[in-house]
């Protein structure tokens, strides 16, 4: 929307394009994305997939744990295996670490899919290069809803550039700034997990995101 425009037209605006989505969502079982968030509250997902081609590979595990405050709920978590309908690649295996054989009782894509959004609700979802794990659920999603996920998207990659940014001299801002997931979390002196899969990574980005949002108050 545009900034420009005054705040109560804004709102009025995002009441009709939300009035307009949940009138053409697919799938009504779903409208409940549609609610008010909690106060406070995010999820933050991350997936592991076949390949980084969003047109031709596909999700095999799904990753995503719940943020209250400033509190990671590690005991709300979900931690779904996804059986794709392709090979997997030996490449892939080295980085996700799962195998054909350990994801050949995975969840259908649609199963899966639906208990993450069962999981998310209405909370905002908070993701480290989020573009690209949208895509590849979208893939499924507009299948199943006609349309993406509607709840705010917040990137943390993002989150750490305008924190990095702001710490630079005025001249020196915005040149490039590493923003690779080891670096960041070293740079903010977070623990970083050996495990390489969805469920770990949805972890440490978001304890990126909980220190970020104390570094970047007022």
């Amino acid at each position: 929307m545009n900034r420009l425009v005054p705040s109560p037209l804004r709102k009025f605006y995002h009441a009709i394009w939300r009035e307009w989505l949940i009138y053409h969502l697919a799938d009504e079982r779903y409208k409940f994305m549609f609610n008010p968030p909690p106060p406070n509250e995010w999820v933050v997902i991350d997936c592991e997939t076949t390949g980084l081609n969003v047109a031709q590979d596909q999700i095999i595990s799904i990753g995503a744990v719940k943020i209250v405050g400033n509190q990671l709920i590690t005991s709300e978590r979900l931690e779904l295996l996804v059986k794709p309908d392709k090979e997997v690649s030996a490449e892939s295996v080295k980085i996700h670490r799962l195998r054909e054989l350990d994801i050949a009782n995975g969840l259908d894509p649609e199963v899966a899919v639906a208990k993450l959004m069962q999981f998310i609700g209405s909370r905002p979802i908070v993701g480290y290069y989020l573009e690209f794990d949208m895509a590849m659920l979208h893939k499924i999603i507009w299948r199943m809803l006609g349309q993406g996920l509607p709840q705010p998207k917040i990137e943390v990659s993002a989150m750490y550039y305008e924190y990095k940014n702001a710490q630079l001299p005025i001249n020196l801002r915005g040149q490039m700034i590493d923003l690779r997931f080891d670096t960041l979390m070293k740079d903010l002196n977070l623990p970083v997990r050996d495990a390489h899969d969805a469920l770990n990574d949805a972890v440490m980005t978001g304890m990126a995101f909980i220190k970020l949002r104390q570094l970047l108050k007022p």
